[in-house]
Formats: structure tokens, sequence, C-alpha cells
């Protein structure tokens, strides 16, 4: 395992340095000018070429390029050209409010989502099977903006229970965690029905029943963990997209995460920003999958890497 991991970091590195190039030559094709954009379309032309040539946008691409990767080989991502502070300390910042909703919002899709599909994987072709898979459909079929909008509306316009936008307090966090919960949690909910009725007809579980052991016993000690192993992959990808930043949530709450950071900048062509934001969306893919890998291990002890 130790090799494997180590294996798995190094190969990361020519991820990223991918990932690099293809944000950096992406954003060329960007239409706006970041000069213009900082200073004002009524600028005078000198003004523009002046700021121009101290962003290094007059050189060639190349050269651009390996400007950057010197600083993030040095462990800098460039200075913001809306804010002039440094990119990661504009992530930094972020960062925190981010992570709490990410781990909000993966707790309640992963809690409901689990709850769900072993009540409906335990009372297979009954009603309680028949709605907790209606409700999963219709979860998977609403959009995720769509929700957010129907709630701020009844919890925040009507019921006047719940703030609209910012990060005030713990208040803040419940309508967009709800709302990033709730389609990972209808997915979750098919793929541990679909893993659990397929754990329950393996020869261990049956044994396990012959052994006298109790129900509870056979179906959260036996049965569930090894269900958990394609939901555990479920889990990493949405911790990951969400740590990436929640681009459209972020924006109609007006929560101050990585996501919402990353669309001004690119409203503002703030090029630094938007690479710095991509490249951590991509290092937390790349750990996040790792850490799956690790867990599987622990999971089913009959996984093995070569």
């Amino acid at each position: 395992m130790a090799r494997y991991i180590a294996r798995r970091l190094f190969y990361s590195i020519f991820v990223i340095f991918g990932v690099s190039v293809i944000v950096f030559l992406t954003l060329q094709l960007v239409p706006g000018d970041p000069a213009i954009a900082l200073v004002g379309e009524n600028a005078s032309p000198q003004v523009i070429a002046q700021i121009r040539t101290e962003l290094g946008l007059d050189q060639p691409l190349p050269v651009q390029y390996w400007r950057w990767l010197e600083r993030f080989l040095h462990g800098s991502l460039g200075k913001s050209i809306r804010t002039h502070r440094d990119v990661i300390t504009e992530i930094l910042d972020r960062l925190p409010y981010t992570m709490v909703l990410a781990l909000s919002a993966v707790f309640l899709s992963t809690t409901l989502g689990i709850l769900m599909g072993v009540f409906a994987a335990i009372n297979r072709g009954r009603l309680g099977d028949y709605l907790t898979m209606g409700f999963a459909i219709v979860g998977l079929s609403v959009p995720g903006f769509w929700i957010a909008l129907l709630m701020i509306m009844f919890f925040a316009l009507y019921l006047r229970l719940l703030p609209v936008m910012g990060a005030a307090s713990w208040q803040n966090l419940i309508m967009p965690a709800i709302a990033l919960s709730l389609h990972s949690a209808a997915q979750k909910a098919r793929v541990t029905r679909a893993s659990m009725l397929e754990v329950l007809g393996q020869d261990y579980v049956r044994t396990a029943r012959a052994k006298g052991l109790s129900e509870r016993t056979t179906l959260f000690r036996h049965a569930l963990k090894n269900a958990l192993i394609p939901v555990t992959t479920m889990i990493g990808l949405q911790f990951g997209h969400l740590m990436g930043g929640a681009v459209i949530m972020e924006q109609i709450f007006a929560w101050p995460g990585i996501g919402r950071l990353a669309l001004q900048s690119v409203q503002g062509r703030d090029f630094p920003v938007i690479q710095g934001t991509v490249l951590f969306a991509a290092v937390i893919f790349l750990l996040s999958n790792l850490v799956v890998d690790i867990v599987y291990a622990s999971l089913d002890p009959r996984i093995r890497y070569s």
C-alpha cells in the first residue's frame, strides 16, 4: 500500500502539470483583456499598454507560462489582478467557508442516502421501497438551483425563518447545505440499495443468519460494510467536487467560498486566480481519489493493489 500511495503521488505531478497547461491555454481563448477589465474601457491606449506590460501580458505565451511555472515551483501562484493579493491568500481566505459547506453537504447526503438505501433494500418490493426510490428519482431529476430557489421563497421570504445570503451565522449554512445534498443523497440511496441487495444474497450473509445472529447485526456489521464500497467512491467524488467550489449554489446564496471566488475571477478576467482555483480543485480531486482507494482496502481486506 505504501508503494501504491507513493506511485499515485508521483503520477499526480504529471496530472497537475497537464491541468496547468490546459487551463493556461484555455484562458488565452477567453474573450476580453484583463488590462481593460482592470482599468476600464475608457482608459487610454497608453495606460492599457502600461498595465499589460506590468502584468506581463505583452510577452509571448511560452514566456508567460514559464514565468507562472517558476512561481508555482517556488510555492507561489502569483498575485490577483483585481485585489493585488497573493492567489494562495485569496484561496485560503475562502477555504474555511468551502470546507464547512462541503463537509455539511457530504454528511447530510451520506447519512440520508445510506439510510434510504438500506431501508429500501430490506423492504424490497414493498411500499417503503417504492416511496424511497420515488423520492430518489425526484431528487435526481430536479435541478439543484431550482430547489435552492424554492427554499429561498419558502423559508426566507414566506416563513422568514432563515437568512438568504452571506455566512454570518450557522443559519446561513442550512439552505445551501440541504440544496447541495439532496441530489447526491438520491444517488447514494439508489447505489446503496442496489449494493445491499447484491450483498444480502452472498453466502457469508446467509451463514451469519444461520448462526443465529440478529438481523441488525447481520445488516449493519456484515452486509452494510461491504455494500459501502461503491458509495465510498461517490463520497470522495462529491467531496472533491464541493471543495473545488459549488459555483452555482455559492452564487445563489452569496456564500463566500472558492466557487464564488472562481466565478468572480472569470467575470473580472483575473487569470492568476482562475488558474489557482482550478489547480486547487485538481489537487483536491487527486487527494480525494487517493483517500477513497485507501478506504477501499480497510472496508474489504480482499482488495490488493499490484
